[in-house]
């Protein structure tokens, strides 16, 4: 089951379990392969009657896919979970100081520290948003930070996801299918919670309500509707924390504050949890052509009388060329030394680099920087001559448009396959709530890349979700 190449989460290099894995191998052991495949087979039938799909772009098979799930939950320690907790609190602070700096006097440019090129002429900085100051000072509320690990205590932040991250449903979702499905395991570990996320992600949303908001705050989550691959999650977390799910033409703005239409008539919103892309939430702002906004939102916005979560412009902290300065955003904002590590990049735009990435394709992750979902991407060890021809003629003719990263080595944790248990990779996207206060769920999705050998998780390319256990004291 252990690949000595790869850091193995459950056994040690003699082969002996690690620690906290030790009661998840007694049970493994006593599991026949046939009660496995039945546990997949239960799993499977939860899931389709949950609904639980997401859709495949560009694919010539069905559009809507059930996640591939596997019945062998992730084990972290209450130890390492502590660490990761530290590490990303100080990560996401220093990001929303970040954003509200770059949306203001810009000082980390002025230090010199970031190039002012890379946020001006970035696509995703939105000059709609200098100078104005929303609630609390926070710009990205809800933050999803792809996480690798290589090593006991090696940690690297893959991305941080500070505009629309999705996947939460998933994490809810395989939680309640395992104390569905193995009941007496939770009985024998002290497993930490996830189910409370839909009341803390209430909690955080009312907190950073518009100053005007008198009483409760009436909460929306705002979708491109039916066809957005990620409706499933969008309907699930309305209904779980008991808000109201909307599309943009249920939305009007009435002298610079927001209305949904209701069977009795006008009601005013307070708070919008928007799955919409900046560039489609207002028409008379951003694109003119989107049918998804709502006209007039972002100058209800800028007046205070609404508040949109995530604030748009926050796509420049996790733009993947910006992902490079992080280390340097912390210590600019924070004064501290960075907890958790990036993993090493590659700047194109450098000819001594850009050489030596050309020279060394077949060994490297290259990435677009503005691609997402494991598309725009080549990973070098499993690519072909021709892939890596061409990946080299994008990165001469745009060499800002890429980042490359070395292949890394990442961890791998037991996963039924249908036949056996193997070891595969896995990465981890822990989900964090900025407000009132920081609250991060303890552990996140864990994807897996199903296929043996494979380092892409990404559901689109073929990986699948476990249940994360991280373990109380």
């Amino acid at each position: 089951m252990s690949d000595k190449k790869y850091f193995d989460e459950m056994l040690n290099a003699d082969g002996s379990v690690r620690d906290p894995y030790r009661i998840l191998g007694e049970w493994l052991d006593s599991q026949p392969t046939q009660a496995l495949r039945q546990l997949s087979r239960d799993a499977e039938t939860i899931f389709r009657r949950l609904g639980i799909t997401f859709a495949v772009y560009g694919s010539n098979e069905s559009t809507e896919r059930l996640i591939p799930f596997d019945v062998i939950p992730r084990v972290i320690s209450a130890a390492e979970w502590r660490r990761l907790e530290k590490g990303i609190e100080q990560r996401v602070k220093a990001l929303n100081m970040f954003l509200y700096d770059l949306y203001h006097n810009q000082e980390i440019v002025r230090a010199g520290r970031i190039p002012e090129k890379l946020i001006v002429q970035n696509e995703a900085f939105c000059p709609q948003m200098m100078g104005l100051n929303p609630p609390r000072g926070i710009y990205s509320h809800i933050i999803g930070v792809d996480i690798v690990r290589v090593g006991p205590d090696e940690f690297y932040v893959l991305e941080d996801n500070l505009r629309t991250p999705s996947g939460v449903s998933y994490m809810l979702e395989d939680r309640e299918a395992m104390m569905h499905l193995v009941p007496d395991l939770f009985h024998k570990l002290k497993v930490a919670p996830v189910e409370t996320y839909p009341e803390n992600l209430r909690r955080t949303l009312e907190s950073v309500a518009p100053e005007s908001c008198t009483g409760a705050p009436n909460l929306v989550v705002l979708t491109p509707g039916i066809y957005n691959s990620a409706y499933f999650e969008h309907s699930f977390l309305a209904d779980q924390m008991g808000a109201t799910l909307c599309e943009g033409h249920d939305l009007f703005v009435e002298n610079g504050k927001v209305y949904m239409r209701t069977t009795l008539g006008p009601e005013r919103v307070d708070v919008i949890y928007r799955r919409i892309d900046d560039d489609y939430l207002d028409p008379l702002t951003f694109r003119p052509d989107s049918m998804l906004g709502v006209p007039g939102l972002f100058d209800a916005y800028r007046a205070g009388n609404v508040t949109l979560i995530n604030a748009p412009g926050t796509g420049i902290a996790d733009d993947k060329a910006v992902y490079t300065y992080v280390p340097q955003i912390i210590e600019f904002y924070l004064g501290e030394k960075p907890i958790l590590k990036n993993v090493p990049t590659y700047n194109c735009t450098d000819d001594e680099q850009r050489a030596y990435v050309l020279d060394h394709l077949e060994e490297l992750v290259v990435k677009e920087v503005h691609g997402s979902g494991g598309y725009g991407m080549m990973v070098g060890p499993t690519s072909t001559r021709k892939m890596r021809a061409e990946f080299a003629e994008k990165i001469k003719a745009r060499p800002d448009n890429y980042i490359v990263q070395p292949t890394l080595a990442l961890s791998t944790c037991p996963t039924f396959t249908g036949k056996d248990i193997g070891a595969r990779h896995v990465d981890l996207r822990p989900f964090v709530l900025v407000g009132d206060q920081i609250r991060i769920t303890p552990g996140g999705l864990t994807r897996v890349a199903l296929k043996q050998g494979s380092l892409v998780v990404n559901s689109s390319q073929g990986g699948g979700t476990k249940d994360t256990w991280v373990l109380e004291d």
